[in-house]
Formats: structure tokens, C-alpha cells, sequence
């Protein structure tokens, strides 16, 4: 593939800095570009995703779909052309595992019953 037709992407994180910028064919898929994000997430970050499914990308403010592939997520407008492209990612663990994270943390309560009858 031709080295023009290559789109430059970055990923911003929840704290403001980037992964990236990489270079990828318009035909990569959301799910390759998720794949790319996991496998280069900082290790020093508090909040780490665990799977692909575990992000969110955000271009010009819609949510990507894992289908979808680069040529048809760029924006229409407001991009320059050979400019490197500014994806926001969202980690949002899946909610099976954050139902059962939460019920480990959770302390036993005792229910107490008390009535009162004047």
C-alpha cells in the first residue's frame, strides 16, 4: 500500500496522554485498532483495560463500532489531510466482572429485624 494512503492515528487517555501516533490502512478494523491499544497501554496506569471489549473509541464524537474500519470512521470534515487523527479512548470494564468485584469487596451485613407495637 502506497505510503499516502496510510491514516496516522493517536489514542488519548483518560489522564491526557497519547498511544501513538501509528500509522494504519484504511481498511483496519476498530476491533485491530482496540487489539493495537491494549497490547501498548502504559503498565504505570491505574486504570488498565484487560480486552479489547474493555474500550470505547471516540472520533469527531460518536462511538466506533468494532466493525467499522478507519476509512469510513474519518470525519468528513476538519481533518487535515496527512494530519494525525485524535481518537479518545474510554476503558470501561465489562460489567459481568465488575458484578462479581463488587461482590467480593462487599462485607457481610447482618439483618436485624426489630418492631415496636404501642
Amino acid at each position: 500500500m502506497p505510503e499516502e494512503d496510510l491514516v496516522e492515528l493517536k489514542f488519548r487517555i483518560y489522564d491526557g496522554s497519547d498511544i501513538g501516533p501509528f500509522r494504519y490502512s484504511p481498511a483496519s478494523t476498530v476491533a485491530m485498532l482496540k487489539e493495537r491499544i491494549v497490547a501498548d497501554w502504559p503498565k504505570d496506569k491505574k486504570i488498565v483495560p484487560k480486552a479489547a471489549n474493555d474500550i470505547k473509541l471516540i472520533n469527531a464524537g460518536k462511538i466506533l463500532e468494532n466493525n467499522k474500519t478507519v476509512g469510513q470512521c474519518r470525519a468528513p470534515f476538519g481533518e487535515l489531510p496527512r494530519g494525525v487523527i485524535t481518537m479518545h479512548v474510554v476503558v470501561q470494564p465489562s460489567l459481568v466482572k465488575a458484578k462479581t468485584e463488587k461482590k467480593v469487596d462487599e462485607v457481610p451485613r447482618s439483618h436485624v429485624c426489630s418492631c415496636s407495637i404501642l
